[in-house]
């Protein structure tokens, strides 16, 4: 039987996971805590312009895609306190509340740790500096796509991708919300209908084409894979493809049928696919 072998959430979009427990899926199809901080860049239209269930482009501010010094980022995020963590290696670079001192803060020290890297030239850019720390930290705002979706991939699909490319990779650099175990490689890409993970119904939506985010090292914030030819050159993809994204029934931009949807997804629970 399949079953949940890992969970995360990005309290920052584009930033680095959060190893969880359990997540907490919201009937408009989101998680809590998850993509509810984003830092936007100075020439950026304002996020908080946006209602519903608008997304936001990586394009408007720091995501790992450009640059990948953030996946050497340990962040934590308290969620009832509204307070963000954000460490490198054993140092601590800033832990504050999302208030006006506290985003300040949090906005220094993530500029200095980015201007101290290889990719201080991409920060540096006209329109970019300064950051702001945007969201109020509690409504999931800063998705991709402008649907509540929930991503998930399995452990025996990054070990076929591994194989193929003689290099152990990481569950961590395909930033999933959801990794299971149990699965044949590439199984989840052939997934139809209903998916129960737990006691939270889901229904199949498209795959998850991969961005130049997962060649970065979670851990080192280096380059060091090159995931997307790797599924494309020799997993013969037509698109570098890892993972699928499931969503609740009823949850689109225009239909609000929401009640009783959503619950707990716990690491450990059953998944059922049918």
């Amino acid at each position: 039987m399949p079953r949940v072998v890992a969970l995360f959430r990005y309290p920052l979009k584009g930033f680095t996971p959060e190893r969880r427990a359990e997540l907490i899926v919201q009937p408009d199809g989101r998680i809590e805590g998850d993509r509810v901080l984003a830092f936007r860049f100075a020439d950026a239209a304002t996020p908080e312009d946006q209602a519903g269930l608008d997304h936001w482009p990586k394009s408007k501010g720091l995501s790992l895609q450009d640059f990948p010094s953030l996946a050497a980022l340990q962040l934590s995020y308290d969620a009832a306190g509204k307070r963000l963590r954000i460490a490198h290696e054993d140092r601590l670079l800033a832990d504050a509340g999302i208030d006006t001192e506290g985003r300040a803060q949090l906005e220094r020290a993530v500029t200095t740790y980015l201007l101290d890297s290889p990719h201080a030239g991409r920060l540096q850019r006209p329109g970019r500096l300064p950051l702001l720390l945007v969201g109020d930290g509690e409504h999931a705002r800063f998705q991709d796509r402008a649907r509540g979706y929930v991503s998930v991939h399995s452990t025996a699909s990054v070990a076929a991708l591994s194989d193929a490319m003689d290099q152990p990779l990481d569950d961590r650099r395909f930033r999933s919300n959801i990794v299971i175990d149990g699965v044949d490689a590439w199984g989840e890409l052939d997934w139809e209908g209903e998916v129960s993970i737990g006691g939270v119904r889901f229904t199949t939506d498209g795959p998850i084409i991969r961005c130049m985010a997962t060649e970065a090292n979670p851990d080192t914030g280096l380059r060091d894979a090159a995931v997307l030819t790797s599924l494309t050159r020799r997993m013969g993809m037509r698109k570098p493809t890892l993972g699928r994204l499931l969503l609740l029934p009823g949850v689109s931009g225009d239909v609000d049928e929401r009640s009783g949807l959503g619950g707990v997804i716990r690491v450990g629970d059953e998944v059922t696919v049918g």
